[in-house]
């Protein structure tokens, strides 16, 4: 994860000279009080969908537990519906339009599978099976797999084959030593 963070500066200096490069252009396009005016109206309407987004995600969580579904979805969704509003309540007009194509159903059901399977790479697979439920794993009939070697004495045989069509079954991550 570490790595990751020295991209951080870089990115937020990125996104403050996009923000500079687009108030410009709106502001000689229609003119500087109108952009500026634009910029709190973009921010105002931010604050109201952010506490809206909240309210359906806390809602959308608290129905999912109660009926004893896996949050994981809900969760998701929330998240993405959160960041886009907090993208149009920051003042500025290019994080202002990020916001609003996050707000919007197709793009937001495509960020959100992608949270999901990066929330499933980085967390173990029975965390994964938790938040987001079973999940299908297809399997397709091949050469028969060698046996993986032993881990503390146990054998573990090779993952059963059923002719190509899915079987039901529950991913569980290796003993570490």
């Amino acid at each position: 994860m570490r790595r990751y963070l020295r991209f951080v500066p870089p990115a937020l200096l990125l996104a403050v000279v996009a923000e500079l490069a687009v108030f410009v252009v709106v502001g000689r396009a229609v003119g500087f009080g109108t952009a500026v005016l634009l910029v709190f109206a973009a921010s105002l309407v931010g604050l109201v969908l952010l506490r809206r987004e909240g309210m359906r995600a806390w809602r959308g969580f608290r129905t999912s537990v109660e009926s004893r579904q896996p949050p994981g979805r809900q969760v998701t969704d929330g998240l993405v519906g959160l960041a886009g509003a907090l993208l149009l309540a920051v003042p500025g007009l290019f994080s202002g339009v990020v916001g609003v194509v996050l707000l919007v159903p197709p793009v937001r059901r495509l960020v959100r599978s992608g949270v999901q399977r990066a929330t499933e790479r980085r967390v173990s697979s029975m965390v994964a099976g938790d938040l987001f439920g079973p999940r299908t794993v297809r399997v397709r009939r091949g050469e028969p797999a060698a046996p993986t070697p032993p881990v503390d004495g146990d054998v573990v045989a090779p993952p059963p084959v059923d002719g190509g069509r899915a079987i039901e079954g529950e991913i569980v991550e290796p003993r570490r030593p």
